[in-house]
């Protein structure tokens, strides 16, 4: 191991080997495709990257080297079709493991990785072209995702450079219009001579597979700041259209801390994060930070979520460290946990939502192992966690993150007492590594976030005697009732753990009396039904569970709940619907 982190960040602990002091160290010409990827590559060239597999068969062994030498390929590729530095290219290829050698060949040559999700519509990507002022589009040919780009540009009636690549997957919906060889996918393109090995075609596009394959993989260094524009991730809000939140090339350095003190990634282990590649979760778990660690990773890039695939895999493959989301991790415990081998895993961790703690309890109960919980935005790297050296406690997200002056700020502007709830944010002057520029092209945004010295999150939380943070919502989402100010996912939290419940979302309504009343919209388990004697039941569940007032008064049962791309609960789009009905 060449311990190559050690060159980029400044550590300090206590005498218990605990992390107290963390600050990235980049210089003003970092660039973590040559710097960290490339060194790592003539330094260890057999050291194992990535294990990747598909449902399909097809599987691929990546070792530094052969990211290192892909990755110029595909940077010599992009140079001949025009790209250059500063220009914006939209990538949008699910999990296959060209996400990750073209976003690399895209930061060699300077240009701005703006990662999407496969869920997009015509009219979002149609947003993001303009909002972003993409150069180009890059999608896989799985689903319907071209025909989604194609759309949109047609509506914008505009010329875009769109490259396409075989995702190999035939067994999903393809346009009328892609052609591929029937011959080449799944098992017949694993191999040292699999990658980028089956062309296709669509008529307005240009194969990203030839190309790659055929450029040379020379490349002299090209030369950018530290400073520079690196990435753009499309952040939703509570209403409007989403964000760009826009990184510098610190941002890779910055989740150095996630990877080492949060994951606890080994370097001689696997590690594997369930993320899709549109998501910043993506880049927080299974890019920058993981390999800053020299670690080898498992991506499975899989069509559909089945708890019963990823347990075998954690099985086959020896996992160490493993991350998913809370919505995953109560999928996962439907599966028969304990008929699985899990006694290769280190660690487990989570973050995107506050962890119920019924969950915390479950994996505890089934495996031995805790769940460290972490919080952040795809503003940030990790703000708050539960560290390596730290005891979680169910619940909370752990403590604020040793890379930056992290607080809790009242309305008053002040900081908050243990008990007293509070914005999240983080003191900027100066702004620390991973935290966000700009919100690109929006100046008014981003003086909203960046005021009075602070980067404001939006996100709520309270801290006990001894630091844990405990989640409470997002500023839009707290209910006043009475006086009160409830947190959802307490709420949340406690009806979760009744049999009856699946999913839920806890919003406030108006009401005359109160102010707001706390609704629960709830998709029930099979074999029951949303009737007044359940909702008396769940009534009193709650009322034993979390302090009394907190208790819903209203109750609404629905097939689903609405989420984001990400798949977040939208609350915002549940309070929207109850306005229209009130109005109605």
């Amino acid at each position: 191991m060449l311990n190559i982190h050690q060159r980029y960040c400044t550590e300090t602990f206590d005498a218990k080997g605990n992390l107290t002091s963390f600050r990235t160290v980049c210089g003003d010409h970092f660039n973590y495709a040559y710097d960290v990827m490339d060194e790592i590559g003539r330094g260890e060239p057999e050291r194992m990257a990535m294990i990747w597999r598909n449902p399909e068969g097809e599987e691929h062994d990546l070792r530094f080297s052969d990211i290192a030498r892909w990755s110029n390929k595909a940077a010599n590729f992009f140079l001949s079709q025009g790209i250059r530095r500063g220009d914006r290219v939209m990538l949008i290829v699910r999990r296959h493991y060209s996400f990750w050698i073209l976003s690399l060949a895209l930061t060699k040559i300077g240009a701005v990785v703006v990662p999407a999700t496969f869920m997009l519509k015509a009219h979002d990507i149609a947003y993001r072209i303009q909002a972003a002022e993409l150069s180009a589009v890059i999608t896989t040919t799985v689903g319907t995702i071209a025909d989604e780009v194609d759309l949109a540009v047609e509506q914008l009636g505009i010329e875009l450079p769109r490259f396409l690549i075989n995702g190999s997957q035939p067994d999903l919906a393809r346009s009328e219009r892609t052609t591929i060889n029937p011959e080449l996918f799944g098992p017949a393109l694993s191999g040292p001579e699999g990658l980028f090995a089956s062309p296709c075609s669509r008529p307005g596009w240009t194969d990203l597979s030839d190309g790659v394959r055929l450029a040379s993989d020379e490349l002299g260094r090209i030369p950018n700041r530290t400073t520079d524009p690196f990435l753009i991730y499309f952040t939703s809000g509570t209403s409007g259209e989403p964000k760009m939140a826009l990184h510098s090339h610190d941002y890779a350095a910055a989740h150095l801390c996630t990877a080492k003190y949060w994951h606890g990634v080994d370097p001689e282990g696997c590690h594997m994060t369930v993320a899709d590649t549109g998501w910043a979760k993506c880049t927080w778990g299974k890019f920058y930070g993981q390999w800053f660690m020299e670690g080898c990773q498992l991506v499975y890039d899989y069509d559909r979520f089945h708890g019963n695939e990823i347990l075998g895999l954690i099985e086959k493959y020896h996992l160490t460290t493993f991350c998913c989301p809370p919505t995953m991790w109560r999928m996962l415990s439907r599966e028969d946990v304990d008929s699985y081998d899990l006694s290769s895993i280190k660690r487990f961790t989570t973050a995107g939502e506050a962890l119920p703690p019924d969950q915390f309890e479950f994996w505890l109960e089934h495996t031995g192992h805790k769940i460290y919980e972490g919080f952040g935005q795809s503003e940030s790297p990790v703000i708050c966690a539960n560290l390596l050296g730290m005891e979680p406690r169910p619940g909370s997200m752990g403590k604020p993150v040793p890379f930056a002056d992290v607080q809790l700020v009242g309305d008053d502007g002040e900081i908050c007492s243990p008990g007293e709830e509070g914005e999240i944010c983080i003191r900027c002057n100066p702004r620390p590594a991973g935290i966000i520029v700009e919100y690109f092209k929006a100046p008014d945004k981003t003086a909203e976030v960046f005021a009075d010295g602070w980067y404001h999150t939006g996100d709520t939380a309270y801290s006990d005697e001894s630091g844990y943070l405990y989640y409470c919502g997002r500023n839009d989402d707290l209910i006043k009732s009475s006086g009160y100010r409830i947190s959802p996912f307490e709420v949340e939290s406690a009806l979760l753990r009744h049999e009856a419940v699946r999913e839920c979302a806890v919003t406030g309504v108006p009401d005359e009396l109160r102010g707001f009343a706390v609704k629960a919209t709830v998709v029930l388990e099979k074999g029951y039904e949303g009737t007044p004697e359940l909702i008396k039941e769940l009534q009193a569940w709650t009322r034993k569970q979390t302090a009394p007032y907190k208790y819903p008064r209203v109750f609404e049962f629905v097939d689903a709940l609405p989420q984001t791309f990400s798949g977040k609960i939208r609350r915002a789009a549940i309070r929207q619907a109850d306005e229209k009905k009130a109005i109605a």
